[in-house]
């Protein structure tokens, strides 16, 4: 070891202290890949943001890796995810049920039980794995969006409305004791949002009734990104057989998005954290709807 030094030209004190350094880098990093796998077998699909705040939620920020080391860790460890992007149809808006007027088009809501969104995906069911042959099965969301919490789900076999209107009735549940004749439901213009037993059982609640006015994403944001969430996050790469399986993986990614996942549109707090409190939450991104809408009441020109 001495002639190695000589050879480096550095003392052995200074060589050894280098290995410590070197060892204590490469024990984080095996630290940090073991946190990822373990969080990544609730939430195969979580991506690196939300890793990262609940690494350091975790461990501190003494005992935590900078941003930039972390993701430089997911890159070279080959840990980044990748999203896969296929959709089919499951809102029919070609009906002549009754469609109600978009109410949330400058609501920024500011406290929890103020606004649900709600909607519809689906999830792949295998029926044949050798031949490629699958059907599917849907999933109904409702969604707190001043939380992010979703208070309400519901796996079908099919779109029929009975399956949404389970979303809903758990989410009546999780407001019980509160008032609801100041909540508004938002939705697309689907049929089983639009169904009379649907709206039917939000008049009976005094919950007031919102759609969109177009097919546009963007018209039920935040629903369309639970959605996505829950499928391409915590479900990637699962593989289902049965409508059990659906739902006991369901019930075990909501708990997870609920209490663990932190948000960036809830300074970093989860949506069960989130529901203690109200007022304006801090985004760690800009949101352009709400800094327009902000800037219209500034200027008086809201409705």
């Amino acid at each position: 070891m001495v002639p190695m030094c000589r050879l480096l030209g550095v003392s052995k004190q200074a060589y050894y202290k280098h290995v410590d350094k070197l060892m204590f880098k490469l024990a984080r990093e095996s630290f940090v890949i073991e946190f990822i796998k373990e969080v990544r077998q609730k939430a195969p699909g979580i991506g690196g943001n939300k890793l990262w705040l609940m690494y350091r939620r975790r461990f501190g920020e003494e005992h935590s890796v900078g941003y930039n080391r972390f993701y430089d860790i997911i890159e070279r460890y080959g840990l980044k995810v990748r999203k896969r992007r296929r959709r089919i149809a499951t809102t029919d808006s070609n009906h002549d049920l009754p469609l109600y007027p978009n109410l949330v088009k400058e609501l920024i809501p500011n406290r929890p039980c103020q606004l649900i969104v709600s909607d519809i995906t689906y999830i792949p069911l295998w029926v044949n794995p050798v031949t490629g042959e699958y059907t599917f099965c849907y999933l109904s969301l409702v969604t707190d969006y001043y939380t992010k919490e979703i208070v309400g789900y519901s796996v079908g076999e099919t779109l029929e409305t009975i399956y949404p209107q389970e979303a809903l009735e758990m989410a009546i549940r999780h407001y019980v004791g509160k008032d609801l004749s100041g909540l508004i439901h938002h939705s697309d213009r689907g049929v089983q949002y639009a169904s009379y037993a649907y709206t039917g059982r939000l008049k009976d609640c005094q919950i007031r009734i919102s759609m969109t006015e177009s097919g546009n994403p963007k018209d039920n944001a935040v629903a369309e990104r639970v959605n996505n969430t829950i499928k391409n996050e915590l479900l990637k790469g699962m593989v289902f057989y049965r409508i059990r399986e659906v739902k006991a993986a369901v019930k075990v990614a909501v708990e997870f998005y609920n209490h663990e996942r932190p948000h960036w549109s809830l300074d970093g707090m989860t949506p069960s954290e989130a529901a203690e409190g109200e007022g304006d939450l801090k985004k760690r991104w800009i949101s352009y709807r709400e800094r327009a809408i902000k800037r219209l009441k500034e200027m008086g020109m809201t409705g």
